[in-house]
């Protein structure tokens, strides 16, 4: 059989796979390809925060919430920590079913996730929710959402709206299942690459080199873009959690802003898994009329 033919074949293949496998997200209105369904998402997440937290073991925060377990500042960390996330957790069980009363078929995960909430004692500017709700927040960013004063001190919780924006993103991540497409997308581009891989198998080294690497790069590059997707659509499904929870929208614009200050030179945004920081923080503006109109609806007037 000729290369051509083979490699038709494989591809004719590949679009029936990726075909057969899509589902509709709500929040984007489009089918995206994914094969993990969210029990395996979920089970996959439960193993992963487990070994985190295994890792981290001596790091967390108030590990235990009873009565004198745990000093009194440790505690309004942690329990701030959760209160935002109770909130945001409710918000998206009363979107879910909002989204199903307006006619879109899929499966509502928020209510049956098992969420978790914990707090890691770290440097590290980060925030985590891994498919099946659990959730990790370092105390390393909550300078970057506090008084920004270059200290992590219990005055950054004076004012939460920007914790609220990190976790709402996060809680959006797993609402929409990004984690379990983005491994079904890698599993698709290693699918392709192998077929094109027997395809020219029979190709000069060199050639078949240089075949190789292009198909690589281009194979990069459309995991790129949809990963710089998956964030935005994160952004705007914990924007929409944040108002319904009654934290002030207009805090995410100005978190953006900072998140651009600390971590030294990025790449350009094409080459990055990533939005820029200036591209998240304007589309926060440009979404920001309807947020506000919809936090004034929810929660009372903004002042």
């Amino acid at each position: 059989m000729g290369r051509g033919a083979i490699i038709l074949i494989a591809l004719v293949g590949l679009a029936l796979y990726y075909f057969s496998n899509r589902e509709v997200n709500p929040y984007s209105g489009r089918a995206e390809f994914n094969t993990i369904s969210i029990d395996q998402a979920s089970q996959l997440g439960a193993q992963s925060y487990a070994q985190i937290l295994q890792q981290e073991r001596g790091k967390l925060l108030c590990p235990s919430l009873s009565a004198g377990a745990c000093p009194d500042d440790d505690l309004e960390v942690v329990s701030t920590v959760r209160e935002i996330g109770e909130r945001l957790q409710a918000a998206a069980i009363e979107l879910e079913q909002d989204y199903i009363a307006a006619g879109y078929d899929f499966e509502p995960v928020a209510r049956d996730f098992q969420w978790t909430y914990n707090v890691i004692v770290s440097e590290q500017p980060n925030a985590f929710c891994l498919p099946g709700g659990y959730v990790a927040v370092y105390t390393g960013i909550l300078d970057l959402t506090g008084n920004y004063d270059g200290r992590v001190t219990l005055a950054d919780l004076d004012d939460v709206d920007k914790l609220a924006v990190v976790m709402g993103h996060e809680i959006g991540h797993a609402l929409a299942h990004h984690g379990a497409k983005r491994m079904s997308q890698g599993q698709l581009a290693q699918l392709g690459m192998m077929a094109v891989g027997v395809g020219v198998g029979d190709m000069d080294p060199g050639q078949r080199q240089m075949v190789m690497a292009t198909l690589g790069m281009a194979a990069q590059g459309g995991l790129m873009k949809f990963s710089r997707e998956h964030e935005a659509e994160a952004d705007k499904i914990g924007l929409e959690l944040l108002v319904r929870a009654c934290y002030d929208p207009r805090e995410a614009p100005e978190l953006w802003e900072r998140m651009g200050e600390v971590g030294g030179q990025r790449p350009p945004e094409w080459m990055s898994t990533h939005p820029a920081s200036e591209t998240r923080a304007e589309n926060f503006r440009r979404w920001m009329p309807e947020a506000i109109a919809q936090y004034e609806q929810n929660c009372g007037r903004l002042r």
